[in-house]
């Protein structure tokens, strides 16, 4: 079973961690500045909606793969059900991880912010249930879909043993954010990360459905870390060595 490290305060002073939080803030804003903004796009052009879905989750798909090979010093997670899922691995600390979700979310704050204004007040659509689609449903969907995107993240990066596959992670993962927005887009909106639906949320000041976009890849988040960690990874060493207490 994996321990979970606390980590402590003096992780924020240490330069290590401090190069990580500015990283993952550029690649975690150029992320959703892209999502956001092609879905802005999407909105302005009137497109169809296959057209309009087939596009966000292309635009998606490609931010991802990018950001995750950019950001490679804080590890690219660009969403807190990344971080989380790592946390339930026991690959970031506690604390460290509270620091990437706060870096996070001012992250995609900004970003949609920004584009608030370039577009001159455009409305940054939020993620929201699809028509028909229940509370428990949208909750599911958001698990299942987040669950894939964790499967694939230790599957094709962080497994030691993941062979084949080593140095492709990133642009999988891409693909599978994509492949799931185009199943999941028009049902629950396929966020998979509570910061991409935060940043538009803050901005629109519409927090229709909001929770969900939390719960369902925070759940499905941490649940594909716990397992694909302790049930198909095989180490001979605790992944984070510390000296805080564990549990």
């Amino acid at each position: 079973m994996v321990k979970i490290a606390w980590g402590s305060v003096r992780e924020a002073t240490q330069l290590d961690c401090i190069k990580a939080l500015v990283v993952e803030f550029i690649a975690t804003f150029l992320f959703v500045f892209a999502g956001v903004g092609t879905a802005m796009a999407a909105d302005k052009l009137d497109a169809d909606s296959l057209v309009a879905i087939f596009a966000v989750a292309i635009a998606h798909a490609l931010a991802v793969a990018v950001m995750i090979s950019a950001g490679h010093i804080s590890g690219g997670h660009l969403n807190p059900a990344v971080t989380l899922g790592l946390l339930a691995g026991g690959h970031i600390t506690v604390f460290r991880s509270a620091l990437y979700w706060i870096d996070q979310l001012l992250a995609s704050s900004a970003a949609c912010y920004i584009l608030h204004y370039i577009t001159g007040g455009l409305t940054t659509p939020i993620h929201s249930l699809g028509s028909g689609v229940d509370y428990l449903q949208g909750v599911i969907w958001e698990i299942i879909l987040t669950f894939s995107l964790l499967f694939t993240v230790y599957a094709t990066i962080v497994d030691p043993k993941k062979g084949a596959l080593d140095g492709l992670g990133p642009t999988l993962t891409g693909f599978v954010v994509g492949a799931n927005i185009l199943a999941g887009g028009v049902f629950s909106g396929a966020s998979m990360n509570p910061a991409r639906s935060f940043g538009p949320a803050l901005v629109s000041w519409d927090w229709t459905d909001h929770w969900v976009y939390w719960v369902g890849p925070l759940t499905g988040g941490a649940l594909a870390g716990f397992i694909y960690e302790n049930f198909f990874i095989i180490r001979s060493h605790v992944p984070i060595p510390t000296e805080e207490d564990n549990f």
